[in-house]
């Protein structure tokens, strides 16, 4: 398959003032949510943890499988508390890669996708992120695209069965590095039960904007992850980094984006999540 040859643009910078519209559209309210791994609170229980974020203003979080968390009990706290799992993180994809030339691996790997995609069903979560595979020393772009392509088809008439999306994550694993080739691995599938997972900082390594991705994802962007990355700094908090955040949030209102912005940090306290909350809330302008 032909590979297309792309012109890096300069990442914007900084956070600055907006004045609540995009444009003539008004700025997209997106929803709050949390890393679930990220909750670090000695001796609380699943339902503790869900019952604080739900205090500190945040309305959903989104839980690796396989995680060790009791899937019944997760999926308890969040009937009671009203926080939903909206999404689930294949975790497996860096032990199993879909690209690996081990078919056994690949297998093992396929397992773990259809594993997280039966368990978003149990929650009611709409996506699985998925990392789809890993350029190295034995793996070539190519291989990693053919090899991964034939291993998600496979997974794809169980996500139409049950209703989630997998959505395909831009990571530093050397693959997929501009968003023409998001759209293109994205539309080489050809269902909806494929789409993309944006990080707004991940990119920023690769010299296109976040909104710019944004931009040309359009409907094929699933979710998105928020936190903080500095090419002079590397990552860094969040509101600290390259990302400009009013044309992220001005590009997601061009695109119809109004579901989720995903925190995605280190292990966090109470006071630690609060903070997140309160630079998600100022940087998001949800007050």
């Amino acid at each position: 398959m032909n590979r297309r040859q792309f012109l890096a643009a300069t990442a914007a910078s900084g956070v600055v003032a907006s004045t609540g519209v995009a444009g003539d559209l008004p700025l997209p309210k997106l929803k709050k949510a949390v890393k679930f791994s990220m909750i670090n609170l000695k001796g609380a229980t699943t339902w503790d943890k869900f019952d604080l974020v739900k205090k500190l203003g945040f309305e959903g979080v989104e839980i690796d499988s396989p995680s060790g968390v009791n899937r019944l009990a997760a999926a308890r706290a969040s009937q009671d508390t009203g926080v939903k799992i909206h999404g689930v993180i294949d975790n497996i994809h860096w032990t199993f890669p879909l690209s690996s030339p081990d078919p056994k691996v690949r297998a093992e790997g396929l397992a773990a996708l259809e594993g997280a995609l039966e368990e978003a069903k149990l929650y009611d979560a709409t996506t699985v992120l998925l990392v789809p595979g890993v350029v190295n020393k034995t793996v070539s772009y190519e291989q990693c695209w053919d090899r991964s392509r034939v291993e998600v088809k496979k997974a794809i008439p169980l996500a139409e069965k049950l209703g989630v999306k997998i959505a395909i994550e831009c990571v530093w694993n050397n693959f997929i590095t501009k968003p023409e080739q998001m759209v293109e691995y994205v539309d080489s599938f050809q269902t909806p039960a494929v789409g993309a997972y944006m990080d707004c900082s991940n990119m920023i390594k690769f010299g296109v904007p976040s909104a710019d991705w944004i931009r040309k994802l359009g409907k094929r962007m699933l979710k998105f992850d928020f936190k903080g990355y500095s090419k002079a700094k590397g990552w860094v908090g969040i509101g600290e980094g390259d990302e400009n955040w009013p044309d992220i949030l001005k590009a997601c209102a061009e695109v119809g984006y109004h579901t989720w912005a995903t925190a995605e940090l280190g292990s966090c306290g109470e006071k630690e999540l609060a903070e997140t909350a309160a630079k998600m809330d100022k940087i998001l302008q949800l007050k």
